[in-house]
């Protein structure tokens, strides 16, 4: 006999939401030659890769044979998480269901409403105790310090840290991360891979800092911008971080 669930009883519910996955897009359907510059991206910043779950991105790649199995093999090895494939054709997304991962279509596939959202005023309303804001387009406003070992982020948006960001902390957004204090941890803007995306922050000592997965270390930035109020972008397919007065 079948029992119907109340609120009390259920054991789990289903939700919606955004959360924070790096895309892995694919130029090329040769695992070797993508696991030779894989590991020479994750030798300069292994713990940004650490079991880092990932999404492979076949919007850029035209279709053709793709060993998925040997791919997926070669990136656990490499402690990388696939858990999903975005795009590609049939046989490829018969294949990732049969590895156990979910598809996606392809960007150019999805309507309006799933394309990231833009930022409005937050409204008082919405402000909790914490001094933690989000409006109904995914903005996210945060006042305080951002503490060593917590992550903040606005998967559905900008994220606006009113305070600082110390070392060891992290910060994400599916839009811009603006910080008005010293920025001295990880900050990953873009995070769905838009490349219109920014970092702006007052006080720049970074230990990482990436728009769309495009990441510089705090030994590849440029010292004479330490501790300098700086914008940082994507232009020509580069991340550019210039000075930026308040």
């Amino acid at each position: 006999m079948s029992q119907e669930l109340n609120a009390e009883s259920a054991a789990f519910t289903f939700k919606g939401g955004m959360l924070p996955m790096t895309v892995l897009e694919l130029a090329s359907n040769d695992v070797d030659l993508i696991e030779q510059q894989l590991s020479g991206k994750i030798s300069q910043a292994p713990a940004f890769f650490q079991q880092t779950p990932v999404v492979l991105g076949l919007d850029k790649w035209e279709d053709g044979a793709l060993e998925l199995d040997k791919l997926c093999t070669m990136l656990r090895a490499h402690k990388l998480l696939p858990v999903a494939v975005r795009g590609g054709s049939d046989e490829i997304k018969q294949s990732a269901w049969a590895l156990g991962m979910g598809w996606f279509p392809p960007n150019e596939a999805r309507t309006p409403t799933q394309a990231a959202p833009v930022e409005q005023v937050v409204p008082a309303a919405n402000r909790d105790d914490q001094g933690d804001t989000e409006n109904h387009y995914g903005a996210r406003v945060f006042r305080g310090t951002v503490r060593s070992g917590q992550q903040l982020s606005a998967p559905r948006g900008d994220l606006i840290v009113v305070g600082a960001v110390n070392a060891g902390a992290e910060i994400l957004a599916a839009g811009s991360i603006h910080v008005y204090g010293a920025l001295r941890g990880r900050a990953l803007a873009g995070i769905h891979g838009d490349l219109d995306a920014a970092v702006f922050c007052q006080e720049l000592r970074a230990e990482l800092i990436a728009v769309a997965g495009n990441y510089k270390r705090l030994e590849d930035i440029d010292p004479a911008l330490l501790g300098r109020s700086v914008q940082v972008h994507m232009a020509e397919d580069q991340l550019d971080i210039s000075a930026f007065e308040l």
